[in-house]
């Protein structure tokens, strides 16, 4: 099974598609084995093949995934939110999970005027240089926000954070404000406004954004209507610091 599990974890965006050689070399599985493994994933799904032998992920796994807690339960119920969010900004508008270190994508609404993103469903990017990770990581557990502020905190552009200490008033800033904003810290031509989304016990299960292009409206324009879309989805959740708002 971990020999298996190993051959999953070899795809990835940069190399969403490999022939079994490919497989081999980054698993260290021979090839033999390799191709015994494949064929058990092909099979059940878990992967496809195509004529020439080149071997891709399968949508049995997308069906699988689609059955975590954490997936489709919320992502219905912040789909209506999402799209009031869109249709009043007409830019990118994402919702994640906090997963270890990082935050996992789970829908994602773009234009085409949209300024471009490198996020994407089921992608992850390390939570403190992402406007949902501020916002999940600044209502996280003690625990987990001692870890990011710890590190290595990894560099994209100039205006990453990278110090543990500006993390922590990164941090203190989302508590003291509501929102968290990711000014040019993945791409120094897109700027994100986040807010945390809780669930039915009132902890932050999930975080919303939307990323527009730097150098037009300012951050708070758009906190408003982030705001506004993680409450709703709050409410739709149950959460008890929401309940009996209305929708807006």
């Amino acid at each position: 099974m971990e020999r298996a599990l190993t051959i999953l974890a070899a795809f990835s965006p940069e190399r969403p598609q490999m022939t079994l050689s490919e497989i081999s070399r980054p698993t260290g599985l021979p090839v033999a084995t390799a191709h015994r493994l494949t064929g058990t994933l092909t099979r059940w799904g878990a992967l496809e093949r195509d004529e020439r032998g080149v071997y891709r992920i399968g949508l049995r796994l997308w069906e699988v995934a689609a059955l975590a807690p954490r997936g489709v339960g919320l992502r219905e119920a912040a789909m209506p939110f999402l799209e009031d969010l869109y249709e009043a900004t007409h830019q990118n508008v994402q919702l994640a999970v906090l997963d270890g270190p990082d935050v996992v994508y789970l829908e994602k609404i773009s234009g085409r005027s949209a300024v471009n993103v490198l996020t994407r469903v089921g992608g992850r990017w390390p939570a403190p240089a992402t406007g949902v990770g501020l916002a999940l990581l600044a209502h996280a557990e003690t625990e987990v926000q001692e870890r990011a502020i710890a590190g290595p905190l990894r560099r994209f552009t100039p205006r990453t954070i990278t110090s543990g200490a500006e993390l922590r008033r990164a941090l203190a800033e989302v508590r003291r404000t509501g929102v968290a904003v990711s000014d040019g810290q993945v791409e120094l031509v897109a700027l994100s406004v986040a807010a945390a989304i809780h669930g039915p016990d009132d902890t932050a299960v999930a975080a919303l954004s939307v990323v527009v292009p730097t150098g037009g409206l300012p951050a708070h324009a758009y906190v408003p209507a982030v705001r506004a879309a993680a409450r709703g989805v709050s409410r739709a959740l149950g959460a008890p610091s929401v309940r009996g708002a209305g929708r807006g």
